[in-house]
């Protein structure tokens, strides 16, 4: 018995109480069946992130690496030209401080994690890893709790031989700090110089020459909340003569300066022995020291500042392996010195702020640089370097995405500019040139029109002109930007006590999900504008803390670092309720949460009693469905204390629950959003990844899938898609929250569930000239850029992984089913026109030869099966035979916009949903257009079909004709037999000749030299209609028609053979028993 059903249609606000939870039990074991069935893709910037640590190989000269501050460790095999993440898999944090190669043994490398230049958004790390395979796989050895690592430097001689150099943790004492050694690999360590709980060390170099000589610089550093401090009576020099083993303080030895010091960064010069570089952090000497007798005495070479500004920032210098006299410096810009260390000149590097270079001790014109728009190689002794636009490692604060289709995604990168990148394009891929700069945008919030996508607001603290907030208003049409800013008065090396207006590096911009002319921005108080910037009031008090101990210039006790980017007391956390206008949420840096209820007039402090002191409000969200209800997202690391803080309120901030449980206990919780469309269900981003609550928070499961381990500073749900910004993998995208919104919706049982399709946007492919991938290659997208290696399934699908642009979606219809077991019978799905016409059809029977089949297979696993339809019409049937053997079957048309039906066919079971495919927002057709070209395109479609299926009854007949004729022609009274059957199958072959060519050779000679056949011709002609969303020109339709006319008379033709001179044949062969000729 048949039963017609409608599965489950989600985003219903009354399916399930806010707070309520279904069965526990299955919601988990649901959850982790979905780990294996959702997937993010990485839609870029293609434009790299910071890089504090590179390195070579030894052996192989195009080999380098490095390690993204917070992306893990990436390779490339071809200088630069394309890059590769090597540990996705293997690590647990992202950040890598620091890298060294084994110079005896190049499939040795070390990754010391978490980055030593500790600023406002750095990333801590978890110990040292280690490859013994060139990078292909990695295992964790110890020092988790080293936190921060500043370098790695491996015994030249021996690769179980290491030195670390451990800064601790950046935000509270630990004993885990300064240098450590081991001997067999890093299976085991030995502190070897531990100066105190305050300092670590940050550099170190072992002397080449003689490895027992070995240099280590430390410093005493930290930073919480407000402040950085950089220098301390800690602070030194150290020099070992036993390999590590012991170690001597040679801070203060002759020529050195006197008094308190900051960062050092050391080097001793390979080429002449004894001689020895330190960059050195002081107030009034500070510069570039040089020893020339092992450090035993020093003389400043360069009093230049250039070289040692921020010193915190940077302190790293390079002696050059063959040239005693030449050292490289990194700071803002990139220096050597060729003359001994008395005068610098810069190098142009693709991007400023630089902090490492490896240089081939062997070829020193073979080098890699980082920097903070990420790694470049250099051939050349860094007269030129490769591109940083191939790396997806950029570090987003925040994002926001636009109401065109398909749409842009927007975010604010560290040290770069603010960006704007389609969630898909018509190519193969995402481009960096498919992206645009949306304003200069660093650091903050960022904001678009929802009535017009054009016009885009972004903070810009740090990269923009003038002081204050730096608020910007750009304008996309006419690409110009126009500053906003509540005060613009500049205030650089002030502490924020001394501010009119206090506001963080990256404060919360919002547009008013009521009215699109109302603008919010937190400061310690919220602004609010009506008219696009052009005048603003203050509508609520100071909302912080305001501790005078907070708001001091930050840096000392050696150098001031007052730039912005820690100025406190701010309202970090800012949101309106999307159900209530004036229903105002806002949460401070310092610790307190405030509400108003009637649009900023009145707040009222609603701060969880329980919650600890200093702890930084990093995201509020208001609840889609209900005005009282909010959830908060907190944390306290830069006090040291990396728990995940998750909070819910449903009574305005009377009572707060925490709603934290199940994430792990020192992964910090950056970002909660609710679902808009399904009530109860939540994501969490945390530092190291991506959590799922079905059940309103009152557990948490990991649903990583494949996104790579790194912070997720922002999620963003823009339909039915998950955006997640990461701070060091680029922008991500969770395609459909079908499965997830299932769960939450309590959608659990035994029967089979079918779920509506989202709706599709019809995005048609373009041009792209680039023909079938090389297996084994590097494969390029034509003239439009782009590389990618391409992999074909156990299926015979063919995968492509692209090196440097990011991935489209899926294209098509996302159908997404359950089963609760393995069906007994094949299943079906079925997709038809809404008026019932059938469009296509797929089964989950297996193929007798997957290599031949016509259509993919449905899955049908037990559990949840994922399905994509192309929105095609079925192939066109292939042309059999080797004469030629056409590789791939012509495509069927995709259809026009419209609704449709899909339905799942499971036994006895039926189930059916509706959905919809739109063409782009910026099509200019209309439905009448797009209808006229599926028209045509399905006219061209069926006769490409019936010209390929009687291609192929001409060459199965002229087989059969060609047997007959080979058996008889020796054979007593067959050689009058032999001779008409080779006369009929000539006939045909000539018919054939007409239509396509029977013995075309693979090559495009072959093909010009032949010329065009009518179903060549006609092959061709659904590229030009499909090109765009256009109706068909006439020109079009009338060499369809002049085509048609000139096939129907050959296959008429060919009929008629049929019908006259074939049954003779067949009569005199069965006749003289010389076997049979089967009509085709």
């Amino acid at each position: 018995m048949s039963r017609a059903l409608v599965s489950c249609r989600l985003g219903n606000a009354d399916d399930r109480p806010e707070g309520a939870t279904v069965t526990e039990t299955q919601d988990r074991q649901d959850l982790y069946d979905l780990d294996g069935l959702l997937r993010w893709r990485c839609i870029g910037p293609m434009r790299g992130g910071r890089v504090v640590a590179v390195a070579g190989s030894y052996d192989e000269p195009s080999t380098f690496y490095f390690g993204a501050v917070a992306g893990g460790v990436w390779k490339t095999t071809n200088a630069g030209t394309h890059w590769r993440c090597v540990t996705d898999g293997f690590l647990t944090t992202s950040s890598v401080g620091a890298l060294a190669v084994a110079p005896s043994d190049s499939n040795v490398i070390y990754a010391g994690m978490g980055e030593s230049t500790i600023r406002i958004d750095v990333s801590h790390g978890d110990g040292v890893y280690k490859s013994t395979d060139a990078g292909r796989s990695w295992t964790h050895v110890g020092l988790r709790e080293t936190r921060h690592i500043g370098k790695v430097r491996v015994h030249p001689e021996d690769p179980d031989t290491v030195w670390v150099a451990a800064l601790g943790h950046a935000f509270g004492p630990n004993h885990e700090r300064g240098v450590f050694k081991s001997t067999d690999g890093g299976q085991t360590w030995n502190h070897v110089l531990s100066v105190s709980d305050k300092a670590g060390a940050v550099d170190l170099s072992v002397d080449e020459s003689n490895p027992r000589i070995i240099y280590a610089s430390v410093w005493e550093a930290y930073r919480n909340f407000w402040q950085i401090s950089s220098g301390g009576p800690e602070s030194g020099l150290w020099r070992s003569t036993d390999g590590g083993e012991t170690w001597e303080e040679i801070t203060r030895r002759p020529g050195m300066p006197e008094g308190t010091l900051g960062k050092i960064g050391v080097a001793a010069s390979p080429a002449k022995p004894g001689r020895v570089w330190a960059i050195v952090e002081h107030t009034k000497e500070g510069g570039v020291y040089r020893s020339d007798d092992y450090g035993d005495t020093w003389q400043r070479t360069s009093d230049n500042q250039d070289l040692v500004s921020r010193a915190w920032y940077y302190m790293h210098l390079t002696a050059d392996p063959r040239d005693g006299d030449s050292v490289y410096v990194n700071n803002l810009k990139f220096y050597k010195s060729s003359d001994g260390g008395r005068t610098f000149d810069q190098i142009a590097t693709p991007h400023g702020d630089n902090h490492d270079l490896w240089i081939d001790p062997s070829d020193t014109r073979r080098m890699v640089q980082g920097n903070d728009g990420g790694a470049c190689v250099s051939l050349d002794g860094g007269f030129s370097f490769s591109t940083i636009y191939n790396q997806p490692t950029a570090q987003l604060y925040h994002i926001a995405a636009d109401t065109r289709e398909p749409y842009y995604v927007y975010g604010t990168q560290q040290d770069n500019s603010s960006v704007a990148t389609p969630s898909r394009t018509a190519l193969s891929g995402i481009r960096w040139g498919d992206s645009f700069v949306a304003g200069s945008g660093e650091s903050g919030y960022i904001a678009v029109r929802p009535d017009d996508p054009d016009i885009v607001y972004v903070g810009a603290i740090g990269s923009s002109p003038g002081g204050g907030n730096a608020l910007q208003r750009y304008d996309h049409r006419t690409k110009q930007i126009r500053l906003i800013t509540t005060w613009p008065e500049g205030m650089r090396g002030q502490g924020a006590g001394e501010h009119k207006q206090r506001f963080a590096w990256t404060y919360p911009i919002i547009i008013s999900p009521h009215d699109p002319n109302t603008l919010y921005i937190g400061g310690n108080q919220v602004y609010q504008s009506t008219n696009e910037g052009q005048s603003w009031k203050a509508i609520s008090p100071d909302l912080t803390r305001a501790d005078p101990q907070t708001l001091m210039p930050t840096g000392g006790p050696v150098n001031r670092d007052a730039v912005g980017a820690e100025v406190y007391a701010t309202v970090f956390s800012l949101a309106e309720s999307p159900r209530e206008p004036g229903v105002l949420w806002a949460g401070s840096d310092d610790g307190l949460l405030h509400v108003s209820r009637d649009g900023g007039k009145n707040w009222q402090n609603i701060t969880p009693p329980e919650l600890p002191e200093w702890t930084l409000f990093s995201c509020i969200e208001p609840s889609p469905f209900d005005t009282a209800t909010a959830y908060v997202a907190a944390t306290r690391y830069k006090t040291d204390d990396y728990q995940p803080y998750l909070y819910v309120t449903r009574d305005y901030g009377a009572h707060w629950a925490r709603i934290d449980e199940g994430i792990a206990a020192d992964d910090f919780t950056r970002v909660i959003r609710a679902d808009p469309d399904q009530r109860g269900l939540l994501y969490a981003g945390t530092e190291t990844g991506f959590y799922v609550s079905v059940d309103d928070g009152a557990t948490w499961r990991r649903v990583q899938a494949n996104l790579p381990v790194t912070p997720v500073h922002d999620l963003l749900v823009r339909g039915s898609d998950l955006i997640a910004g990461t701070h060091g993998r680029s922008i991500w995208i969770m395609d459909d929250l079908t499965p997830l919104r299932s769960l939450a919706a309590g959608t659990s049982g035994g029967e089979p569930v079918l779920f509506t399709p989202r709706q599709t946007t019809r995005v048609l492919p373009g041009i792209e000239f680039s023909g079938p991938p090389v297996a084994g290659s590097t494969n390029y997208v034509g003239s439009r850029g782009g590389g990618f290696t391409a992999e074909t399934t156990a299926d015979g699908e063919v995968v492509r992984t692209f090196l440097d642009v990011g991935e489209n979606p899926p294209g098509g219809v996302i159908v997404t089913y359950r089963l609760s077991a393995a069906p007994a019978e094949p299943l079906t799905l079925a997709f038809k026109k809404a008026g019932g016409d059938e469009v296509r059809s797929f089964t989950s029977r297996q193929p007798d030869d997957p290599a031949k089949a016509k259509e993919r297979r449905a899955p049908a696993q037990p559990g949840w099966n994922r399905f994509v339809w192309d929105m095609r019409y079925a192939p066109v049937t292939k042309v059999e035979g080797s004469e030629p053997a056409l590789e791939e079957p012509l495509n069927g048309p995709i259809v026009a916009p419209g609704d449709y039906t899909v339905t799942l066919k499971v036994g006895d079971t039926e189930l059916t949903e509706t959905f919809r495919i739109v063409a782009p927002s910026t099509s200019t057709a209309s439905r009448r257009d797009l209808v006229a070209q599926e028209d045509l395109l399905l006219r061209i479609h069926r006769e490409l079909d019936r010209v390929a299926q009687t291609i192929n009854r001409m060459r199965d007949l002229r087989a059969q004709l060609d047997g007959l004729a080979k058996r008889t022609k020796d054979r007593d009274g067959g050689a009058k037999l032999a001779t008409e059957a080779e006369a009929l199958r000539d006939k045909i072959r000539e018919v054939e000749e007409t239509l396509l060519v029977p013995d075309l050779r693979n090559g495009w000679g072959d093909a010009i030299n032949a010329g065009a056949r009518l179903w060549e011709k006609l092959a061709g002609l659904p590229a030009v209609v499909a090109l765009g969303d256009y109706r068909p020109t006439d020109a079009a339709e009338a060499v369809f028609t002049d085509l048609k006319t000139r096939i129907d008379p050959q296959i008429a033709r060919f009929e008629q053979l049929v019908a006259d001179d074939l049954p003779p044949l067949i009569a005199q062969a069965t006749k003289a028993k010389h076997g049979a000729v089967l009509v085709p």
